[in-house]
């Protein structure tokens, strides 16, 4: 199943292209408002998901660097063994695996992930985030409801 690696490249361009553009064109924590509840705000997460240990003290680079590399092995391994017919599963694994090379890549770049997604409503802000994130999270949501039965009747026929 390693044809849906066309997938994990174009979340990984996108991905990419977007981070370089931001970093580009804004200055760290400027915010530009998009819609009432929508931000494209550039900032720096250290951290993991929601910024989970970005106060760490460095450590945290690495290791989650280390993770991501680990996970995209794993997936890569998981992709080559698939059947034909887990379509829906190669898809997940696709986007799950551009999304967390993607942010890799940041981690060894820079030392941490851009992010520049901000969903508020009022004074309340969702984490911000990125592409791979957003891969990383449909990729995960597709893998769910996989296990539980979506796709599967594609199977049968």
């Amino acid at each position: 199943m390693y044809k849906w690696l066309w997938l994990s490249f174009v979340v990984l361009v996108l991905d990419q292209v977007t981070k370089l553009a931001v970093a580009a064109n804004m200055q760290l924590y400027q915010s530009i408002q998009v819609l009432p509840f929508f931000n494209l705000t550039y900032v720096h997460n250290t951290g993991a998901a929601f910024s989970f240990l970005s106060e760490a003290g460095g450590w945290q680079r690495w290791f989650f660097a280390v993770l991501a590399f680990v996970i995209s092995v794993v997936i890569t391994v998981w992709l080559a063994r698939l059947k034909r017919h887990e379509t829906l599963l190669a898809v997940s694994l696709a986007l799950v695996l551009g999304g967390a090379v993607g942010n890799l890549i940041d981690r060894l770049a820079y030392g941490y992930v851009i992010d520049f997604l901000d969903v508020y409503y009022q004074d309340w802000h969702w984490p911000a985030f990125n592409i791979a994130d957003s891969a990383i999270t449909i990729g995960v949501a597709l893998m769910i409801a996989e296990s539980f039965g979506f796709g599967k009747k594609d199977e049968a026929s």
